[in-house]
């Protein structure tokens, strides 16, 4: 099946998506403040009996952040998959996400905000992380006792820390659990009292760092007396306990500079707080996961000998190594793809992981002999949700021409397994399948968690965000591919308001995303959502740089922030005037965050074409940044030198040197906090701007680091982002 036609499938008309067209005519456009509404499903968790899952919905109270944990049972007889809605007109082959039966309801009493919830192993208890009446830290409930127990106090740090891992794990007998805390809060100077620097790393996101180092600790459930079992001048996370209960393997990085070399290594401590080293490579380990019988252990790596700690250029690959120590072997060398998460299968043979693979991000298996991955994809057959592994691309590509068999667009954020089979009805007869939860949604629906069993139809568990969904007029997005100016394949998307016509043209918003080495994909985004409400075509695609593409393409932006990618951009830009006649090539506007925001930056300064742009916690000048960032590293990550070495390239390739160029208007929005990309970055652009006399507005959001968090700020960035768009680009 052509991208063409995966794209037609999705881009299904709004009447039959939204129902008939008197219902369809109750839906109203999306706003800003509706980003709000938006619930955040993710990390489902299967009991280990696969009766239950727990999992964590995010979601803004009263102008606060809330994280909620739901249980939803599945039923000790067998769970009887529901049939969606059958397409209304054959013509049409999508249909819609199926109702749910089952009844989620929430693990705590009213008033908890908890996160990462991890079943006991006998599937009786649920530990999470909670603050409560002054005890902050982990907690454990029990199904049979409604009220939970404090069991550990939990010292953070706000050191940042390269993909964290498990902060905690369950012993396999079910009486202990390892976890990751600091000792005691290091003392802060008074308000008016100096502060002394005296390393590489006195940042943290939003703040200056603590200096308090994290350790391994272990704790009894039913006696808590927290037993420490690593010291040192590091920072230990990312727990997974020995199957044999007797050793607890973790990361840390014994640099004798940590802070200078992004260098993690797996660990492992016994209950008597000795510790072995496990691997000692130049790259960095991350996400170990110890085999069901204890033999290996489950990792993803790099292999360069620089590794930044934000935004790495190196994909991470799968790796097993033995737990006793030895060499590690990579796995599915054919799959030049960015991995992460990696679980056991019950046999001790099979990985399972995530990966993002053009635009999708989905479950992969493969095993340790090393053979090839296969990709986890979901289709509609007999108007059912159904999804498997390897399916077979050649019979998938043969089903799917008719409406029986469709490819479903989608994106999986969270998955995980049950240790038992679960029994299940299909055509009326009872059927004996693993059972896997997973964390799902697509361009029209925010994630919810989903039931699958191999190759039976998938079941819905779980509706958060069905009665804002079906209160709003949403518009899919087309998938777009076009070949860049080197012959390289530029994936994206394009999104047009439903008034937009070749006699009512419209304006359009290219938005670039962060990183470098982010993707965009088929996941909800609810800004794009009200600026296409707005009238306002969008048009996002993953330039060079990008992950899910291979290893090659996403170096393509080393040594050149704004090379390649820019004209990837520009063309994409070129390449929608060109096939859209809805577009009004004279209504142009830009924005990004992060490295989104450099090359808005970048752009303005290249280019006059847009007419407005958005720059959100941007950077503009790669000299000075390098020095105030938290990420100081990232720079000779990607251009491969520090300043005072390669003060020229640095120099060229940041958009504050051709400033005098720029004549777009420009909005900047930025945390006060943000040491990601300190607030000078956006200083310097718009005092430039300013003396040049474009027109231009700096909005610093107190309290907020890198990316807004606070739900008014949010609503307010959004709104100011559409009232300068509306103003500049639309004319109105």
């Amino acid at each position: 099946m052509s991208k063409r036609t995966v794209s037609v499938i999705f881009c299904f008309t709004l009447t039959v998506l939204l129902g008939a067209s008197a219902v369809a005519q109750q839906r109203r456009a999306m706003t800003p403040s509706d980003i709000l509404r938006v619930a955040n499903v993710t990390d489902a968790q299967i009991a280990p009996h696969g009766q239950l899952v727990v999992y964590t919905v995010s979601s803004t109270e009263d102008d606060k952040n809330v994280s909620t944990l739901f249980l939803v049972r599945l039923g000790a007889e067998p769970f009887t998959i529901n049939p969606m809605q059958p397409p209304q007109r054959r013509t049409v082959p999508y249909v819609d996400w199926p109702e749910i039966r089952s009844s989620p309801r929430p693990l705590l009493p009213s008033g908890w905000n908890a996160s990462n919830p991890r079943w006991s192993p006998d599937g009786t208890a649920i530990a999470f992380f909670s603050k409560r009446d002054d005890q902050d830290g982990l907690w454990v409930v029990k199904l049979d006792k409604p009220e939970p127990r404090f069991i550990a106090p939990i010292q953070s740090t706000n050191f940042f820390i390269t993909y964290a891992g498990e902060p905690f794990a369950w012993s396999p007998e079910g009486r202990r659990i390892a976890y990751i805390s600091a000792k005691d809060q290091a003392s802060e100077p008074r308000a008016n009292d100096p502060r002394v620097i005296d390393r590489i790393q006195y940042k943290s996101r939003t703040s200056f760092s603590d200096n308090r180092r994290t350790h391994v600790w272990l704790v009894d459930v039913d006696r808590p007396q927290p037993q420490q079992l690593t010291s040192g001048p590091f920072y230990d996370h990312a727990v997974t306990f020995s199957p044999r209960g007797d050793e607890i393997a973790f990361l840390s990085n014994h640099d004798p500079d940590p802070d200078a070399n992004n260098n993690s290594d797996i660990f492992a401590v016994d209950f008597s707080a000795t510790t072995r080293q496990i691997t000692r490579t130049k790259g960095c380990e991350f996400d170990p996961t110890w085999s069901p019988d204890g033999k290996l252990i489950a990792y993803t790596a790099t292999r360069r000998d620089i590794t930044t700690i934000d935004s790495v250029a190196e994909d991470a690959h799968l790796w097993v190594i033995p737990a006793a120590g030895g060499a590690g072997k990579e796995l599915a060398t054919d799959q030049d793809r960015r991995v992460r998460d990696p679980r056991w299968g019950s046999d001790s043979r099979t990985i399972f992981y995530l990966a993002g693979d053009r635009g999708y991000t989905t479950i992969f298996k493969t095993t340790i002999d090393g053979g090839r991955a296969s990709r986890f994809s979901v289709f509609v057959r007999d108007h059912q949700l159904a999804g498997g592994f390897d399916l077979g691309e050649s019979k998938f590509r043969t089903e799917s021409r008719s409406p029986e068999a469709l490819a479903q667009p989608f994106q999986i954020t969270s998955f995980s397994f049950a240790n038992k089979m679960r029994s299940v009805v299909s055509n009326g007869m009872p059927v004996i399948a693993p059972a896997m939860v997973l964390t799902m949604g697509h361009a029209l629906r925010p994630a919810e968690v989903w039931l699958n069993m191999g190759s039976l139809p998938m079941g819905r568990l779980t509706a958060h965000n069905d009665s804002l969904v079906r209160s709003l007029r949403l518009v899919p997005p087309e998938e777009i591919s076009y070949t860049s100016f080197d012959g390289a394949q530029i994936q994206g998307w394009l999104m047009k308001p439903p008034s937009c016509s070749e006699e009512r043209k419209c304006p359009l918003i290219l938005s670039v995303h962060g990183g470098p080495h982010g993707m965009y994909g088929w996941s909800f985004n609810a800004s794009f959502q009200v600026y296409a409400a707005r009238g306002y075509g969008v048009l996002y695609v993953n330039p060079r740089g990008s992950s899910g593409y291979g290893q090659k393409f996403s170096d393509g932006t080393l040594n050149e922030w704004g090379g390649g990618d820019y004209r990837d951009l520009m063309l994409g830009v070129d390449d929608a005037l060109k096939k859209y006649s809805w577009i009004d090539g004279n209504r142009l506007g830009v924005t990004g965050g992060s490295y989104g925001g450099f090359m808005t930056n970048w752009i303005i300064t290249q280019t006059p074409r847009f007419r407005g742009a958005v720059a959100s916690a941007s950077v503009s000048n790669l000299i000075s940044f390098y020095a105030t960032s938290l990420y100081q590293d990232l720079i000779h990550a990607e251009f491969g030198g520090f300043p005072w070495d390669n003060f020229e390239a640095l120099w060229h390739w940041s958009p504050l040197r051709y400033v005098r160029q720029a004549q777009t208007a420009t909005l900047f929005l930025h945390g006060e906090n943000d040491n990601d990309v300190h607030i000078t970055q956006a200083e310097e652009m718009y005092m430039a701007l300013k003396r040049r006399g474009v027109e231009t507005v700096l909005v610093r959001y107190p309290r907020e680091g890198h990316g807004l968090r606070e739900p008014r700020h949010r609503v307010d960035a959004l709104e100011r982002t559409l009232n300068w768009f509306d103003r500049f680009v639309k004319g109105s």
